[in-house]
């Protein structure tokens, strides 16, 4: 059975870190991006980082130069570093896994709230 688990969210005040990280299960982890995604309230899912799983990684613009993913193959972990932190990165935080390989599966953790207060 596949699961990942996400971990590390929570309040904290704007400008400030908070890192997220998501255990892996039941997935050969070596062969799959990882990546983080986001949904804020009454907004759609958006894409945060990925990781290859040669350690190629993909920022969107919003979180660009305040974030920063990493993997562990040997733990399966991927973790998320965020640092100044906006109001506007409140959101549901989702660890995602897609095998790299044509009709690869695809595979989502359950979330974990990240609350920035102004």
């Amino acid at each position: 059975q596949v699961k990942l688990v996400e971990s590390g969210g929570g309040l904290v005040q704007a400008g400030g870190s908070l890192r997220l990280s998501c255990a892996a299960s039941g997935i050969i982890f070596s062969i799959n991006t990882m990546g983080w995604y986001r949904q804020a309230p009454g907004k759609q899912r958006e894409l945060v980082a990925t990781i290859t799983s040669r350690g190629s990684t993909y920022y969107a613009d919003s979180v660009k130069g305040r974030t920063s993913i990493s993997r562990d193959n040997a733990k399966n972990t991927v973790s998320l570093q965020m640092n100044s932190l906006k109001p506007d990165d409140t959101a549901v935080y989702y660890c995602n896994a897609v095998e790299e390989r044509r009709g690869g599966m695809n595979y989502w953790g359950k979330g974990t709230l990240v609350t920035v207060s102004s």
